[in-house]
């Protein structure tokens, strides 16, 4: 089962978040094999969350992978959304034809309920490094949809899902993460 983890960061939590950078690597280096994607949320590159997309067993390890986070434990994050997420994809962040290196890359979140919008990615794939559906629990429940990609803009990142059929529309800058090599 895929899962998409997104912890916010509390207000003036950079310096724990350095402080705990390590530890943070360590624990998500035990999920090496798991991990679809992983990265950073910024504002004026001062970090503002951290996204984690991770096949899992079972909703139960994917709350223990959330909640037992190094900088979840120590208070970095001030809530997290754990959703189950289908990669619609197939692949990872690091088969992403694009590679990391390039810029402006984007989390785009659209939060809704009723009837399921976006469940087809867009036929320009090129842009997409992850892109799937957030449901519920057991599957079964549409909730939004979670896109990772690569856009000239925000307003560009925005306009790879339908506006009118989210109640809302997050776009954070965002970048491949992981430990350095």
């Amino acid at each position: 089962m895929e899962f998409l983890c997104y912890h916010r960061d509390r207000p003036d939590s950079v310096a724990l978040r350095h402080q705990l950078v390590e530890e943070h690597w360590s624990y998500m280096d035990r999920y090496a094999e798991e991990l679809i994607a992983r990265g950073p949320t910024f504002d004026d590159d001062i970090p503002t969350g951290s996204v984690h997309i991770v096949d899992l067993p079972d909703p139960a390890a994917a709350r223990a992978f959330a909640f037992d986070e190094p900088n979840y434990q120590a208070g970095v994050y001030r809530d997290v959304l754990l959703r189950r997420w289908r990669n619609l994809l197939g692949r990872t962040m690091w088969e992403f034809p694009g590679g990391e290196t390039a810029r402006n890359h984007y989390l785009v979140l659209g939060l809704g309920t009723g009837q399921p919008a976006d469940l087809t990615p867009p036929p320009d794939r090129d842009e997409l490094i992850a892109y799937g559906p957030l449901l519920s629990d057991d599957g079964v429940t549409w909730l939004g949809t979670a896109v990772l990609l690569r856009a000239p803009d925000e307003k560009a990142a925005r306009a790879v899902l339908t506006p009118e059929r989210y109640a809302d529309i997050e776009v954070h800058r965002w970048t491949f993460g992981g430990r350095p090599s």
